[in-house]
């Protein structure tokens, strides 16, 4: 029988979701005063190890320095905080420019842009959208499609969203 230790013991009885928004109410503001913005995290058990991504981004875009300037800054919180009473590796980094778009926010930053979207149920016999966003509320967006064609997609019937990458 493979004896397991107490890091491991406490990491299985962990809520991870928990320990996500615990980490992401002491990041955002680290990552806020450095002029970036929390896109989002993810915590993952990796092995033995946790494995936090973190994801940011600024409205000029995030470059090396700015990944390890707030790769530096959240270390410290966390270490200080000591939210992770395990070892983990931390990783930072943009989004991407195929970046996936998560909710009424994202829509209304990216309006103008070509995004693919996948719907839950049918729109007009499809559930796959290549299009430019014309409009984005807080209901939901309007997308421009080939040969003039348009359709409202409600965000409760996207089940995933990309920005395409414009060449």
């Amino acid at each position: 029988m493979k004896r397991v230790g107490l890091p491991t013991l406490l990491f299985l009885a962990m809520n991870i979701e928990e320990l996500k928004k615990k980490i992401t109410g002491l990041i955002e503001p680290v990552i806020s005063t450095l002029g970036a913005d929390l896109e989002d995290v993810e915590f993952n058990k990796m092995g033995g190890k946790g494995l936090l991504r973190v994801f940011v981004d600024k409205p000029e875009g995030v470059t090396i320095d700015d990944c390890e300037r707030v790769s530096r800054e959240i270390e410290t919180a966390l270490d200080v905080e000591d939210l992770i009473p395990f070892p983990y590796v931390l990783e930072v980094s943009s989004p991407g420019l195929d970046r996936p778009l998560k909710g009424p926010k994202d829509f209304k930053r990216f309006t103008g842009k070509t995004i693919r979207v996948t719907t839950s149920s049918p729109i007009e016999l499809q559930t796959f959208f290549i299009g430019k966003i014309a409009v984005a509320d807080d209901d939901g967006i309007v997308l421009f499609l080939p040969k003039d064609r348009r359709v409202i997609i409600p965000y409760e019937n996207i089940s995933k969203a990309r920005l395409e990458v414009e060449i």
